[in-house]
């Protein structure tokens, strides 16, 4: 082989490729968020041991410094993710979040045509263990308040019905429970679209194998808190990313 033919040979080498930079939405002297992409998980955790990317590390190797994360959202969810630039930072949202001062929003496309808006007020069982399985017999209180945006039915059949609903709705969590949102929307029987855990296996087959949808619908849209050093308020949006936009448009719940 000449030496030409050495040089533009394929290469052999199998180093990864680098990870897309995760986008930035604010950030401050003592904050920092991100839009968080559904599957990736916020830190190292039981829930899947084998995995190697986090968004505390990408975020870390992006900024060139330690981030302290202020919350934490499932990994299939989308959206908003806090963290602050140092640990009293970090510290000081978190106890924000505790004491329910930061206020947050979520869209989600649902099951069937969920009424036009309302309160869900039920307590949830405490988890016992960290990968959210074992349930205790304690409870917590859990308040969620939702807004219907938009409906839609389509010709797939389902179950005993000859068509297909769902509805894209907006939620207001005022309480901070593990899988809050999802766990409540299952209890008034309106299952979030993709969701394994909690949701209805026979409408996320039909999502799948009709509409092309492998995610859990549920996107961090919006926060807002009262800044803990500077003397103003804070308000974070962002769209949910494409492949929820793209699910909006294959239920028909996209709204303009």
């Amino acid at each position: 082989m000449s030496f030409v033919d050495i040089i533009n040979s394929p290469t052999t080498d199998h180093t990864p490729a680098p990870e897309p930079p995760l986008e930035i939405l604010y950030r401050d002297d003592r904050y920092i968020a991100i839009h968080k992409p559904s599957g990736l998980l916020v830190h190292r955790s039981p829930i899947d041991k084998r995995e190697t990317r986090f968004a505390i590390q990408l975020l870390r190797d992006q900024i060139g410094q330690h981030v302290y994360p202020a919350h934490r959202i499932d990994r299939p969810t989308s959206g908003i993710l806090l963290f602050g630039l140092d640990d009293e930072a970090g510290t000081a949202l978190s106890i924000l979040f505790q004491e329910r001062k930061v206020q947050k929003t979520y869209q989600a496309v649902v099951r069937g045509h969920i009424p036009t808006s309302g309160t869900i007020d039920s307590p949830l069982h405490k988890y016992e263990d960290l990968d959210g399985h074992k349930k205790s017999a304690e409870t917590q209180d859990a308040h969620t308040d939702f807004k219907r945006l938009a409906i839609s039915e389509l010709p797939y059949p389902t179950e005993r019905y000859a068509t297909s609903r769902f509805s894209l709705v907006e939620l207001f969590p005022h309480t901070g429970r593990r899988h809050q949102i999802r766990r409540h929307l299952a209890h008034i029987r309106y299952p979030i679209v993709g969701d394994v855990r909690h949701g209805c296996n026979k409408t996320n087959k039909l999502a799948r194998e009709n509409l092309d949808i492998h995610r859990l619908l549920l996107a961090a849209t919006q926060v807002e808190f009262q800044h803990p050093f500077q003397d103003k308020l804070v308000q974070i949006t962002c769209q949910p990313e494409d492949s929820f936009l793209s699910a909006l448009s294959r239920t028909e719940l996209a709204t303009t």
